[in-house]
């Protein structure tokens, strides 16, 4: 297995209770938003990649016929399960890689992945997954963290995002995604780019292993030019990062024939 994919067992099976009670995770506007865009119909069925807390599926679960959670990570998938059967009785849950589903082609009306994509090694073959398994016509929505044009910002980005949780691979570009989307014949409809702020200190914590990690984030950033400082709005308070911002897109495509 992928070394990274390793990583992503080890560090969300440590943390899966932080995944299910982070306010970035369990309630975020997006939950809703995504409701609305999808449009779900009692008759179908959804797949829902890296569920880790589960939010996505619990979302979606009162207005379809069946959601199937999936993750890579047990003990990830078990804590979401125990969560989410006190209030959903339409959702299994099954171990999964996102770049190799175990699913027939043309299976689901609806595939959803949310903040999870950054820590697949190949977005390409998770995108050509998601196509094959996709009903025609049929809606994937993505949502997940989005590197600046930028390569000065982009590299800043995804080196503190890898110095702060040892399981991110990378965050791609919004025009990245959308070449993965047209070689797989993923036709966008809907999308929002948006600004998503962390709170410093809890974000931080969710993933390291230890002071000497958290330190290593704090000085990175300190490090940090001007420039990159504002484009990515850090706050700070008596010399202690208080919070900052990063890009996120959602988008939802249709599959064409």
């Amino acid at each position: 297995m992928d070394n990274i994919k390793n990583k992503v067992i080890s560090q969300f099976g440590k943390h899966a209770e932080k995944y299910v009670t982070s306010e970035i995770h369990a309630k975020g506007t997006d939950l809703h938003t995504l409701v609305e865009w999808l449009q779900p119909q009692k008759a179908e069925l959804v797949l829902d990649i890296a569920t880790g807390g589960g939010h996505v599926a619990k979302a979606l679960s009162p207005h379809v016929s069946h959601v199937f959670a999936t993750d890579l990570t047990r003990d990830m998938l078990a804590n979401t399960a125990r969560h989410l059967k006190k209030v959903s009785d339409n959702v299994s849950y099954i171990i999964t890689d996102a770049e190799n589903l175990p699913f027939l082609d043309e299976s689901f009306d609806i595939v959803t992945c949310r903040i999870a994509a950054h820590h697949f090694p190949n977005p390409q073959d998770f995108i050509k997954e998601v196509a094959r398994v996709l009903k025609s016509n049929g809606s994937f929505l993505l949502i997940d963290n989005v590197s600046p044009k930028e390569e000065h910002l982009a590299q800043f980005m995804n080196t503190l995002e890898a110095l702060r949780d040892e399981s991110h691979s990378r965050c791609l570009s919004v025009e990245e995604w959308q070449e993965l989307f047209s070689k797989s014949n993923l036709k966008e409809v809907q999308s929002q780019l948006r600004k998503k702020t962390y709170t410093f200190p809890s974000w931080v914590e969710r993933t390291a292993n230890s002071q000497e990690q958290i330190n290593r984030v704090n000085q990175y950033i300190f490090d940090a030019n001007e420039a990159i400082q504002k484009y990515f709005n850090i706050s700070c308070e008596n010399a202690e990062i208080q919070s900052m911002q990063i890009d996120e897109w959602m988008v939802m495509c249709k599959k064409e024939d």
